[in-house]
């Protein structure tokens, strides 16, 4: 597919996000596009020795509920993926990992933001310090990886990150590859 920018206007700068309207050629029809350009993150899936899944029940004021979640964080400036979730795991749930493996990469919404969820998995679990940010309202939940995965299927689980990271843990220990586990 050919596409060609015509212009770019910011309609708004946040230490989040920023916010332009693109005026672009796609397929010989002119369109405008808003886009969210984010910086992306990561998740981290953290897996006990025992097959039970660390997750963390964290309110979002976007939409003004309590979700379950596995942790996850913004990149920072020049961090790359791995080392996000790593930072991520100690400070959301206060644990450090001897193994983390990468399980995928996703956006959280293609047809408007650039934000890619690099998405690991994390076996050897010690213990660490947690240090949560001022915005961060948490309780961190341990439960049987099964458990998780069946509350995907009961709708209650609805965070797309932590669905596909459970899922893909999921598989990951049904294919019997002792690797993934700690």
């Amino acid at each position: 597919m050919r596409v060609k920018v015509i212009s770019k206007k910011e309609i708004f700068k946040g230490t989040i996000i920023n916010l332009s309207v693109e005026s672009v050629v796609l397929s010989e029809q002119k369109v405008d596009m808003e886009c969210i350009q984010h910086p992306g993150g990561a998740a981290v899936v953290p897996l006990l020795s025992d097959d039970a899944v660390v997750l963390i029940k964290q309110y979002r004021y976007a939409i003004g509920a309590t979700i379950w979640e596995i942790p996850a964080g913004r990149l920072e400036p020049g961090e790359n993926p791995q080392d996000c979730a790593v930072r991520e795991l100690e400070e959301e749930v206060g644990y450090k990992a001897t193994e983390i493996i990468k399980l995928t990469d996703c956006y959280s919404a293609p047809a408007y933001c650039t934000e890619v969820i690099s998405i690991f998995l994390a076996t050897g679990l010690l213990p660490g310090k947690q240090l949560l940010d001022a915005d961060e309202i948490i309780e961190v939940v341990t439960i049987p990886l099964a458990e998780a995965v069946a509350m995907v299927g009961r709708r209650e689980i609805t965070d797309a990150k932590t669905i596909v990271g459970l899922l893909l843990a999921q598989n990951r220990l049904m294919q019997g590859d002792k690797r993934y586990k700690s």
